[in-house]
């Protein structure tokens, strides 16, 4: 599945059992409609994102960045401490491309022009 999507806080890279590492986060997805007999709604979907290739992607990963996602969409659910049933989407990322510098970055850092791609390593400097 593609998705298009903000990132909505700075990545977080993490170590899992067996010493590999993942980059979490998570991206705001936007939309709207105007229904026949309304104003135009805005939609924001957010959805949990695990990148496994590449942790060294995380550094550049940064608030406001745009990118596209390739991946497999799944859903998380469980009961939080209130006892509320609560869900999330999920993607378990197979390529990621950076449309954009994050929205907060003072500068353009390498690997993070239009169009480059996290599944290309020729395509970023690590």
């Amino acid at each position: 599945m593609e998705l298009t999507g903000r990132l909505t806080a700075d990545a977080k890279v993490s170590e899992v059992k067996g010493g590999k590492k993942v980059v979490n986060f998570s991206i705001a997805i936007n939309d709207s409609y105007k229904p026949k007999d309304g104003e135009r709604v805005e939609l924001t979907t957010y959805v949990e994102c695990a990148y496994w290739m590449n942790a060294k992607v995380g550094e550049y990963l940064k608030k406001g960045l745009l990118v596209q996602l390739y991946g497999r969409m799944g859903s998380r659910a469980w009961v939080n401490k209130d006892g509320d049933a609560k869900s999330s989407l999920t993607c378990n990322i197979a390529n990621l491309k950076f449309l954009s510098v994050s929205a907060n970055s003072t500068s353009q850092k390498q690997g993070t022009d239009k169009g480059k791609s996290a599944g290309e390593d020729d395509d970023l400097p690590f």
